[in-house]
């Protein structure tokens, strides 16, 4: 009798096994069926389901889900980065080819035996003006291409931002003077900062290229010591600015006014923020009553 017993028991167990195994074998099927929609259609966002409460399967399942989150994320994300990528390409095109038509119609026009003196010394600064703006977007791609090379190493020591701030001033003296605006300059003595020397430079002068590319008509810099930084402000009045677009005034391909832009690339401001937080410091722009303003803090030197 314990003989027949056991023997129904084991049948029981292997009814039970197989019937496990064809569940299993079903989910299987079906969770391969629901993949191969997925991947015929990855834009939907189904995901694989399982009517089983297996926890084995469950987990495998949310371990699967997760991947394709992951995979659309990184597909999105690409995405988006082809779309910055043509973005930058149009407007890299525009910018090279403004200038580039200048030099060509100018150089045209030095041919003519019937110019005067005068209009072909004219001709040529605005020639030697377009190919300077030529060379210094060049550069600009070149310290972004640099940032983040591990052979860039920035020399971090003692900097003085005062004085930084009024030598870079002095190389854009005629170029305000051209636009008219009114410079304030606070002279008031703050302690030195903790920065690489290049950077610095190349940090205050795009921020001080940007007031004078959009500008109305005055610009004001001030410094002021700030706990365990050193805080620059520039300030400028500019046309009506959608504060909804504030937050992408850092962006590689923004920038305020695309018509004002006197063929400048929209990378100034980003290799700005790059470089500030390369050398720990920060970064912010707001605007109030149409007035811009963009503060850099720099860590103290100790």
């Amino acid at each position: 009798m314990s003989s027949w017993l056991i023997i129904i028991l084991l049948i029981g167990l292997l009814t039970i096994s197989v019937g496990l195994l064809l569940v299993f074998h079903w989910e299987i099927r079906n969770m391969t069926n629901q993949l191969e929609e997925i991947i015929e259609d990855f834009g939907t966002n189904e995901l694989v389901r399982t009517t089983t409460h297996s926890k084995i399967f469950n987990r495998f399942i949310i371990k699967i889900n997760r991947l394709i989150h992951l995979f659309k994320q990184d597909q999105q994300q690409k995405e988006q980065r082809e779309r910055e990528l043509k973005q930058e390409i149009t407007n890299i095109s525009h910018d090279l080819r403004t200038p580039l038509t200048s030099i060509k119609g100018f150089s045209e026009l030095l041919t003519d035996p019937a110019l005067s003196e005068e209009d072909r010394q004219e001709s040529l600064s605005i020639i030697q003006k377009k190919i300077d703006n030529l060379t210094m977007m060049v550069d600009l791609f070149y310290e972004l291409s640099q940032i983040n090379s591990s052979d860039n190493q920035l020399i971090i020591e003692e900097q003085f931002l005062n004085q930084i701030i009024i030598e870079v001033m002095l190389m854009f003296y005629n170029d305000f003077e051209e636009r008219g605006l009114k410079v304030q300059v606070d002279e008031e003595q703050v302690p030195s900062i903790l920065a690489d020397n290049k950077a610095t430079n190349r940090i205050v002068t795009n921020i001080i290229q940007n007031a004078l590319r959009y500008a109305k008509s005055y610009v004001t810099i001030n410094l002021m010591d700030k706990d365990e930084y050193v805080q620059l402000r520039v300030k400028n009045d500019v046309d009506e600015l959608d504060h909804s677009k504030l937050h992408r005034i850092f962006d590689r391909t923004y920038r305020l006014d695309t018509s004002r832009s006197g063929g400048q690339l929209g990378l100034g401001l980003h290799i700005v923020r790059q470089l500030v937080h390369k050398q720990g410091g920060k970064v912010a722009s707001d605007v109030h009553d149409n007035e811009f303003s963009l503060v850099v803090l720099f860590r103290k030197w100790d």
